[in-house]
């Protein structure tokens, strides 16, 4: 921008210059009123031999005349070619030191878009605090570490209030369910007091998996606190072992599949986060896709490449559209409507609608996405980006562990 203005200012100079000059030189010819040939500061009609020639005035005068024309052309046309290369010369010149200048003067700006990047709900002490005189960017600067001190000190107020209620909410339930549990082993105790006594733990399970599902997604909401290296295939293994019997009792086939020709083909994928969170995230994954499926159905599970992980499952055909969120809180969008229980024939307790919402949370916590891909057999075929180690992002894959997919949603 600097260079251009520099410019358009180059070439308005060099025009003015060139009609002050223009007017200035002396023109080429003037007529009399006797229609003779004057030149410029002669009082009349030359003399009889102008050039020397001997030839007669007319032919001194025209001889004049074109020396005169000959030498104003030149004298503007090495105007206009010498300012011309003086101008091309102090753009580039102007170019240069315009980038110079304007680099050294967006230098706070670029601290600001830094610190801007480096934040999170982790690590919200970074601040500007930009030196200087005082001017329009280091107030910028200042407003900027004010807002920070403002949401930190939100968050911690939230963390402070998720701690708490923490315990205040699980203390009562625990209580509740003792006393059900003592209500139901009296003896003597009619058969319509131990419905009763039934309905309220089943209610009181599902409220304390709703609010442990709650406290896990303001945890993973808030950023991880802090890091270590996990070793993805492990915590799968875990899950599915923890599962199988789940999966056994729903009538589900569960299979652990690894991407390569062998467990000893590749090195494990090593994440970089919180290996209780990242548990929980494969947990739900796997927990739903048990429970959203059919009798006699097949959950497949595959960690390592790109994406780091999949599960899929078999069970009813679920639509997806860009109006459809899976991952919102308490929705169970293509699968029922809200309060809905599982697919058919699997037996499972109806879940309270935060599991692929904590799974979208925790991804996000830790730099990743996931994507849901809708089956053309039925069922859903979750799929999980990590930033990892060893893996290079090379794009999503289809559906299926390789099939053609019908619709899509990203997150």
């Amino acid at each position: 921008m600097c260079g251009g203005l520099f410019l358009l200012s180059g070439v308005a100079l060099l025009a003015v210059n060139y009609i002050l000059v223009r007017s200035a030189l002396p023109p080429a010819a003037a007529r009399s009123v006797s229609g003779t040939m004057t030149m410029p500061g002669q009082p009349g009609p030359g003399p009889p031999d102008v050039a020397g020639t001997g030839s007669g005035p007319e032919t001194g005068v025209l001889t004049v005349v074109s020396a005169v024309r000959t030498y104003r052309g030149d004298v503007l046309n090495t105007l206009l070619v010498q300012s011309g290369v003086a101008i091309g010369a102090t753009l580039i010149l102007a170019l240069l030191l315009g980038w110079v200048v304007a680099d050294r003067m967006l230098r706070p700006v670029q601290a600001v878009v830094a610190t801007a990047r480096r934040l999170g709900a982790d690590n919200l002490d970074a601040r500007i605090r930009l030196p200087g005189p005082r001017d329009e960017l280091t107030e910028l600067a200042d407003t900027f570490d004010e807002m920070l001190d403002r949401l930190a000190a939100s968050f911690d107020s939230q963390r402070r209030f998720v701690a708490n209620a923490s315990h205040e909410l699980r203390t009562p339930l625990a209580a509740q369910r003792t006393l059900v549990e003592v209500a139901m082993g009296r003896p003597g105790a009619d058969p319509a007091s131990r419905e009763l006594c039934t309905r309220l733990l089943t209610m009181n399970v599902r409220i304390e998996a709703l609010i442990e599902g709650l406290l896990v997604l303001a945890r993973s909401d808030r950023g991880l606190a802090a890091r270590q290296a996990v070793c993805l295939d492990e915590v799968v293994e875990t899950v599915v072992d923890t599962h199988r019997a789940v999966a056994v009792e729903a009538g589900v086939d569960l299979r652990w599949e690894r991407s390569g020709h062998g467990r000893a083909a590749r090195p494990p994928e090593v994440v970089w986060g919180d290996r209780v969170l990242l548990e929980r995230m494969v947990s739900n994954l796997v927990d739903n896709a048990i429970k959203y499926n059919r009798r006699g159905g097949t959950v497949w599970v595959r960690d390592g490449g790109d994406p780091v992980l999949r599960v899929a499952n078999t069970g009813p055909p679920v639509r997806l559209s860009p109006a459809v969120d899976l991952f919102e809180p308490f929705s169970r969008a293509g699968r029922g409507s809200r309060g809905a229980g599982p697919g058919p024939g699997t037996g499972a307790t109806p879940g309270a609608g935060l599991g692929l919402s904590i799974v979208a949370s925790i991804v996000r916590a830790h730099g990743g996405s996931v994507r849901a891909v809708s089956r053309p057999e039925g069922g859903l075929e979750m799929a999980v980006f990590l930033p990892t180690r060893e893996s290079a992002r090379s794009g999503p894959a289809a559906g299926r562990f390789g099939g053609p997919v019908r619709e899509r949603t990203y997150l």
